[in-house]
């Protein structure tokens, strides 16, 4: 029964849409712009870097409160609790990230979920966290594609944490996880493979950007 509250916890707070709301507050809606997605780097190309700044640390803020709250609760744990028991945290990430994908109340056309990952890794294990973060990092700094970045992270994290020793439901769960971020990113997939995927630039705006 556990599994089943913290998702829904998870949901309620996922389902806030940092990017939409603050593209509302520049008087557009986000998804009708660039990528046509809510998330960071769409709001980082249509409105610059400050939104996106934002945007960025909201989405992760609201998967790491929806891991603390489920933790509390249940008596869970993570890198910022003495207990190793990381299970409710997880379940309402994972929660958290479906409401960040598919809010109900925007007809389930949300972000990727890729903000709310990393805070969920890092509230699962610093460790895996730290080398996964610094993966993504020199990825998009060699090559300056957000969506590289973020696949090679979801599939790493699953990895990490399966070498760190965590239990099955875990790693199975992140990987679920990991799946469905590069379903989401299938066109990027596409995009990166032809060779046509944009390239991340802070502060750049374009408003007539098509992916």
């Amino acid at each position: 029964m556990y599994r089943l509250i913290a998702v829904l916890i998870g949901y309620a707070l996922g389902m806030i849409q940092t990017g939409y709301f603050v593209g509302k507050i520049y008087g557009i809606d986000i998804r009708q712009h660039g990528s046509k997605n809510a998330g960071m780097t769409n709001v980082n190309r249509v409105l610059g870097v400050s939104p996106a700044a934002v945007v960025f640390v909201v989405d992760i803020l609201k998967a790491v409160a929806a891991f603390i709250i489920a933790t509390l609760i249940f008596s869970g744990g993570g890198s910022f609790f003495a207990s190793d028991y990381v299970l409710p945290g997880l379940w309402a990430g994972m929660g958290a990230i479906l409401g960040h994908d598919f809010p109900f109340y925007m007809k389930f056309k949300g972000g990727k979920g890729i903000s709310c990952t990393l805070g969920i890794i890092l509230m699962l294990d610093w460790r895996a966290a730290l080398i996964a973060y610094a993966v993504g990092f020199v990825l998009v700094l060699v090559f300056r594609y957000i969506s590289l970045a973020s696949l090679a992270i979801t599939l790493l994290a699953p990895v990490l944490l399966w070498l760190f020793g965590y239990e099955l439901e875990v790693v199975a769960i992140v990987a679920g996880l990991g799946a469905l971020a590069w379903f989401l990113h299938r066109a990027n997939i596409q995009r990166l493979l032809s060779g046509t995927e944009n390239r991340f630039s802070l502060g750049k705006k374009n408003k007539g950007m098509s992916r």
